[in-house]
């Protein structure tokens, strides 16, 4: 079900089109929202800011492509916080009009990494590869054209949504191709209601001297907490800072947390908690 004329309290926003990974993601992580297409990620993440959604449902990284562009610039100027996350598999298929079989189809649509996740079985087919600007919106424009020499690669949900024929089903490269997702709301979770596991996820920037990298994460090893993820960009094109992602195992509420976000924020120019939340997979020693 669409968010429109719907309760806001029960919407989840994401990007894309009905039908895309994010769509399916909402699906299996919150299968009684609604769900807000949006054209944009900045889209749907204001739509949680103007409280047209409760929560918005976001790629930040996939196991095949890496990071999501884009998504570590958005997050932490959204307002918004990380309340929840969510792994994905994704399952590429191949999905024609009625009418159409291998026979008839020449060329295929697509976002380009998916294009290319499904590199082997496309070249083995002999078809044509024509980028398109996202999965779903390849299906709806295949249904919408109807040309029997056309065919999408999408999700299994597109082919529900736009009345396709999956022609072949799982058509990926690699099997383990997974999208990780992060929730988002506009208050944070009370890390005393968390039980299990937790994450948190937070950026900083660094002093401009010598091993101020070293320095800020040094208490993270003396304190041992558990850095699953680091990684690098630019705020802007100056290339005169570095700004970087982390996610972490435990909450601030932990001693050794505590201590070594301490540590960070007395070495770092800037730190942004992004949310701590449950984990959905278990990571490390913890897990």
């Amino acid at each position: 079900m669409t968010g429109q004329n719907t309760d806001p309290q029960n919407t989840i926003s994401f990007q894309g089109e009905l039908g895309a990974y994010s769509h399916m993601a909402c699906v299996a992580k919150f299968p009684d929202m609604n769900v807000l297409p949006c054209p944009s990620f900045e889209d749907a993440l204001a739509a949680v800011s103007r409280g047209d959604a409760r929560l918005a449902m976001i790629p930040i990284e996939n196991s095949t492509a890496g990071r999501v562009a884009d998504i570590h610039l958005l997050l932490p100027g959204s307002g918004l916080y990380i309340i929840g996350e969510h792994f994905e598999t994704i399952r590429h298929c191949l999905l024609v009009p009625e009418g159409a079989d291998e026979t008839t189809i020449k060329t295929v649509k697509s976002h380009v990494q998916a294009l290319g996740q499904c590199r082997r079985t496309l070249r083995e087919m002999g078809l044509e590869r024509l980028p398109f600007a996202d999965t779903a919106g390849s299906a709806r424009n295949v249904a919408e054209e109807g040309d029997v020499t056309v065919a999408a690669v999408a999700s299994r949900l597109a082919a529900e949504v736009y009345g396709l024929k999956i022609l072949k089903a799982d058509i990926q490269d690699e099997g383990h191709n997974t999208t990780r997702f992060v929730v988002l709301s506009r208050e944070p979770l009370n890390t005393r209601e968390i039980t299990g596991p937790t994450m948190t996820s937070f950026t900083f920037e660094v002093r401009n001297i010598p091993a101020a990298l070293y320095k800020a994460l040094g208490g993270f090893a003396t304190n041992q907490v558990n850095m699953t993820k680091l990684e690098s960009y630019y705020e802007s094109d100056s290339f005169t800072a570095s700004e970087f992602y982390a996610d972490i195992e435990g909450h601030e509420g932990m001693v050794n947390v505590a201590r070594a976000m301490e540590e960070l924020r007395f070495h770092a120019k800037r730190v942004n908690v992004l949310g701590t939340y449950p984990q959905e997979r278990p990571r490390g020693l913890l897990g």
